[in-house]
């Protein structure tokens, strides 16, 4: 028996057999061709590339009932690159001048651009590369005569294993048969990882070896609720993992029993639960588990794609699906947050010593008013489509703010020349992520519809941890008295200009604070829609009397140990929470 750890990019537990998926391009050859043999390479390359096409279209027929925009869009974008004449001249140059044969030239060419990719310290630009290789794959296995396995064609139930799922393996594979998803690589914003949430498949990414150390036809489980996958598990393990799946499932159950009941308390506070989305596809996700809205779309990963910067029309038409899937519901939509570990190159080259510290969110979008008013330009325009709220991030002061705003309205009077039509009153709230914002929150309220506060980046700006150094993690506390004080004096002051205070970082997702947060007045939480009934049950359970007095012994106390353990034992005593 062996355990890995890593990301959990969908929770859930699964138990299955181990099916291994390969999709590296075999041993490519390599051999001279003489001068005249050029033109004769060259079609055989358009050959395949025309083979490669048709096998893309035909996915894209087959699935267009079932596959959903954005993961169509993944193979538009590989048509795209199959039929680029820039790729054929790099080929066919590559050929003249090196005069070697077709499929060296392709494998060569294609794996430089991947290691540029894969060198970059952004993640997303790195998780690109997948794109690369699927379409080299794909037209060397034409190439040399080589049958593709497709995962559309699994008949038996599986826990499927890849050092990475190539982005149309992911779209095409026979979702009915996959119990569960373990990859070596990727991240939670990888195409497995977005595909895996979008259907529900328990995954867990990020493993490193785990294609090497398991075999074919072994027991493995997915234990995604703790990034955890166990191989060849003893009969033991096996045993009490199927206990926890039965109880997984019946929790499961259960609480989708809540879909249609407000979370309420029981002394009749409504709190507003909503979901965290970063693409269009995981509306269905926030249907399905009964949220209020959406509280924070991640429009940066829309730049973020493997089809570089979005047009103003790109970006209206996503903004537009995501409206209209939620015509009822509110629906927040935060503007660019690039810079930090986001990067998209086709906007700039971001080299900082201290880039979560550097020109980053608000700061970049001020600094790249073309970028900056394309966004403006789409979210007003879309606004007519839906209850929409825009929200700009990481705000350290008033001069920001109405630099921002200023932006906006300067948009808004331009559409408006132009005849377009732009939603009145519309509602725009600020983040509220760092200390200087949270300090002078009375301030900022004057002059916004609402607060949401980010607290993955107020955490660590307040107690400085980085997260990302395994070092100091452990200091990374939401529970810290120092955050505690800050959390109450950004609810006091929203609330004391009128405005509803949120919350969309992930401790809005944390049961342990769940009743914390209620005590401490928040209006609305915000997290991966998965977690949205856990939450919804501890508020129906408690009154806001019984949360104050919560919140008032938690204040007492000294350091984040002491408010962590007292929690845990509330939570423990109080809902069965698993409070290890």
């Amino acid at each position: 028996m062996e355990t890995v750890t890593g990301i959990s990019a969908s929770p859930g537990i699964a138990i299955g057999t181990v099916f291994i998926h390969t999709h590296d391009a075999p041993a490519v050859p390599r051999y001279a061709v003489s001068a005249d043999s050029v033109d004769a390479e060259m079609e055989r390359f358009r050959e395949a590339a025309r083979n490669a096409v048709a096998e893309l279209e035909e996915l894209r027929r087959n699935g267009a009932q079932e596959i959903d925009e954005d993961k169509l869009a993944i193979l538009d974008s590989h048509l795209l690159m199959l039929r680029d004449t820039a790729f054929h001249d790099q080929v066919e140059r590559g050929i003249s001048e090196s005069l070697v044969n077709v499929e060296w030239v392709l494998y060569q060419s294609v794996q430089l651009l991947v290691d540029k990719l894969n060198s970059s310290q952004s993640e997303d630009l790195r998780q690109r590369s997948s794109d690369l290789h699927d379409v080299c794959n794909r037209v060397l296995s034409h190439l040399m005569n080589r049958k593709r396995f497709s995962l559309a064609d699994l008949e038996d139930e599986i826990v499927l294993v890849a050092h990475d799922l190539l982005p149309s393996d992911a779209i095409a594979m026979n979702k009915r048969k996959v119990r569960g998803i373990a990859t070596d690589a990727g991240g939670r914003t990888s195409h497995t990882a977005i595909i895996a949430r979008s259907f529900e498949i328990p995954a867990v990414l990020g493993l490193s070896y785990v294609s090497r150390m398991a075999e074919n036809g072994d027991t493995i489980i997915i234990d995604s609720n703790h990034g955890r996958v166990i191989l060849d598990p003893d009969q033991k393990t096996l045993d009490d993992y199927e206990r926890q799946s039965r109880a997984w499932h019946q929790h499961e159950v259960q609480l989708m029993r809540l879909h249609d009941l407000p979370a309420e308390t029981r002394d009749g506070k409504l709190i507003s639960l909503k979901a965290n989305i970063e693409v269009p596809e995981e509306v269905e996700s926030v249907i399905t588990h009964g949220g209020d809205g959406v509280g924070l779309y991640r429009s940066e990963f829309l730049f973020l794609g493997s089809r570089g910067l979005p047009s103003e029309e790109e970006q209206f038409d996503a903004y537009r699906r995501v409206l209209e899937a939620l015509p009822s519901k509110p629906v927040t939509i935060r503007t660019l947050d690039l810079g930090g570990d986001k990067v998209a190159h086709e906007i700039a080259d971001l080299d900082e010593q201290n880039p979560i510290l550097g020109w980053r969110a608000i700061r970049f979008c001020l600094s790249n008013p073309d970028v900056f008013r394309s966004q403006l330009r789409a979210l007003l325009r879309s606004s007519v489509c839906g209850n929409l709220n825009i929200m700009f991030p990481m705000i350290s002061g008033l001069e920001e703010l109405q630099q921002a705003l200023e932006f906006l309205e300067e948009v808004e009077r331009e559409l408006k020349a132009e005849g377009k039509p732009v939603k009145k009153d519309l509602p725009v709230g600020i983040m509220i992520e760092v200390p200087s914002a949270a300090m002078v929150s009375d301030i900022l309220a004057r002059k916004t519809s609402f607060f949401s506060v980010g607290t993955n980046d107020l955490i660590q700006y307040t107690i400085a941890v980085d997260r990302g150094n395994e070092r100091i993690a452990h200091l990374y506390e939401p529970f810290h008295p120092g955050v505690l004080r800050m959390l109450k004096l950004v609810v006091d002051n929203g609330h004391a200009a009128g405005i509803p205070v949120a919350m969309c970082g992930e401790m809005a997702a944390d049961p342990l604070a769940t009743v914390l947060l209620v005590g401490l007045g928040y209006d609305e939480l915000s997290m991966s829609a998965g977690g949205i009934a856990e939450v919804k049950q501890i508020i129906r359970a408690i009154s806001v009397r019984e949360a104050e007095e919560v919140v008032g012994e938690a204040m007492e106390l000294d350091s984040f140990r002491e408010v962590d353990r007292y929690l845990r034992h509330l939570m423990g005593d109080r809902f069965g929470l698993e409070t290890a």
